[in-house]
């Protein structure tokens, strides 16, 4: 059987967990393949709220084997802890399986990230200061310590030695803070190599083996899209790749494997830390939707930036990813709303453009073109049906579907479990294409169609990406696109695609919540 990836396509916090585990009892193994204890997921099931940091969010479900994939940097008094917290709440951690070849998060790593991002000031990039990049920096710089070093005290402690003359120098002299002695930490070190020896496995070779099988591979990433290290919006990112490229080099399957990739993305969009974010909120409307998406963080518990969907950038998620399907959350947020915004666009410098900036200064200076959609005010968060939604949520739903180029088959209305709605369901998706002897649904050819937009500012003619253009045999619909000021929401609701020409579904089988 093949692998899927599931991955963040906007700046983190998008619900990943919850796709994760909703998914959790129709795969056999959930491998987290990068990041460390500087983001987490919060799985709700029945009253019961689980926090995670470290763990695979698969480890909730009874018949997955949780694995943490040698791309991941692991804190192990953080890891430790969690079991046991887990353990506390009667769930068995029994099955967890670490690769040997995963970095370790070191004490000095996280003297580093604290003093650095402090003595950066107002250039800092808005680290969590937990060690992560500081242990991925030792990883590239081909000094960093690995899980499977715990087992040989000599490998250890020359290790440490060697690693330690260095950067005690830059804490002491550069930084006037205290150096760290290598024994001390080799002492801890090795009491938690006793604890964590029973999860050690070459993950590589489970995994393989496992597909061999007949196995599915859930490969799940922390943060997202926009925080990665090569596609996201550079400095201001984590320090590996959470695309789903990077799930490849971070779990230890090759790309041939891996046949299907779900996107998750807000219904809005939230970021945290520093860098630029188009559609961000600075008024009383961010802090609506900061206050009743519940907008903080898990690990850090730091208030999320929060602001309006930016197809943009789902758009680009789902090129440097080729998303298959997408998974919409916290849908239920924008009851109440009586227009709903959509960024369809960017103004950089007086020029409109469809994509993403390609410089960071551009990137900066872009302001959101807006399209407003009608509203609704009644609360979904009961709905257990696709067709329980209402005629202008459905409507939101099919416009996003258009603009991101990429079939929506799941929308959340709640965080609980049982507040998911499963336009199709994602692994019968996948099965479905393998059986008619697919892999990856084809993306629909690429048009070029003149749309006519109007604006507050002028009306003019345009030639729109793929994503936004008409599908073959279908009318392009004029959009309002303005930009955002008080007390301007005029909008003309986009007329939603027909089931023939959606994107991706085949037209024999349309979904029935059309």
């Amino acid at each position: 059987m093949p692998a899927i990836v599931l991955v963040g396509a906007q700046w983190g916090d998008e619900g990943k967990g919850k796709a994760t585990d909703l998914l959790g009892d129709r795969v056999d193994y959930v491998v987290r393949y990068q990041g460390g204890n500087n983001a987490g997921h919060t799985v709700v099931i029945g009253e019961e709220s689980y926090a995670l940091h470290m763990l695979p969010s698969g480890v909730l479900s009874e018949n997955v084997t949780p694995v943490i994939g040698n791309g991941v940097v692991i804190d192990p008094e953080v890891l430790l802890d969690e079991v046991q917290t887990l353990q506390t709440r009667n769930v068995s951690c029994d099955k967890l399986l670490i690769s040997a070849n995963a970095h370790l998060i070191m004490p000095y790593h996280r003297a580093l990230d604290k003093v650095t991002e402090r003595y950066l000031g107002s250039n800092r990039i808005g680290t969590t200061g937990r060690g992560i990049g500081p242990a991925y920096g030792d990883k590239i710089a081909r000094v960093g310590i690995r899980v499977q070093d715990l087992f040989d005290p000599g490998i250890l402690d020359q290790k440490l030695e060697l690693v330690l003359r260095d950067k005690n120098q830059i804490l002491s002299k550069v930084y006037n803070r205290r150096g760290i002695d290598p024994r001390t930490i080799a002492a801890d070190y090795k009491r938690y190599a006793e604890r964590l020896q029973p999860y050690v496995a070459d993950t590589s070779l489970v995994l393989g083996q496992a597909l061999d099988q007949g196995k599915v591979v859930l490969l799940e990433g922390a943060q997202a899209t926009m925080l990665d290290v090569d596609h996201g919006s550079y400095p201001f990112v984590t320090s590996s790749s959470p695309t789903a490229g990077g799930a490849c080099a971070g779990s230890g399957i090759g790309p041939t494997r891996i046949t299907q990739v779900i996107g998750i993305v807000k219904a809005y969009t939230t970021r945290v830390g520093e860098g630029p974010f188009p559609t961000e909120l600075t008024d009383e409307h961010g802090e609506w939707l900061r206050k009743t998406g519940m907008e903080y963080g898990v690990t850090t518990g730091r208030p999320r930036r929060c602001g309006w969907f930016d197809a943009v950038i789902a758009r680009y998620a789902n090129r440097v990813n080729g998303i298959t399907d997408f998974f919409l959350t916290k849908l239920d947020v924008l009851s109440s709303l009586e227009k709903v915004p959509i960024c369809v666009g960017y103004d950089v410098d007086g020029h409109r453009t469809d994509e993403l900036p390609m410089t960071q200064t551009e990137f900066h200076h872009a302001k959101p073109i807006y399209e407003y959609l009608d509203g609704w005010w009644e609360d979904i968060s009961q709905a257990r049906t696709p067709k329980d939604l209402p005629a202008n949520a459905r409507n939101y739903i099919k416009a996003i579907e258009e603009m991101i180029g990429a079939p929506v088959v799941a929308v959340g209305v709640g965080p609980r479990r049982d507040q998911t709605l499963q336009l199709r369901g994602l692994l019968r998706l996948y099965r479905a294409l393998l059986a008619r002897g697919g892999g990856r649904p084809p993306h629909p050819p690429i048009s070029s169609t003149t749309c006519a937009y109007s604006s507050s500012a002028q009306a003019a003619a345009s030639t729109r990406s793929s994503a936004l253009s008409a599908r073959p045999g279908t009318t392009c619909t004029p959009l309002l696109a303005t930009r955002a000021s008080p007390g301007s929401p005029r909008s003309i609701r986009r007329s939603g695609p027909s089931p023939a020409t959606s994107p991706h579904w085949p037209a024999s089988s349309p979904p029935t919540w059309w």
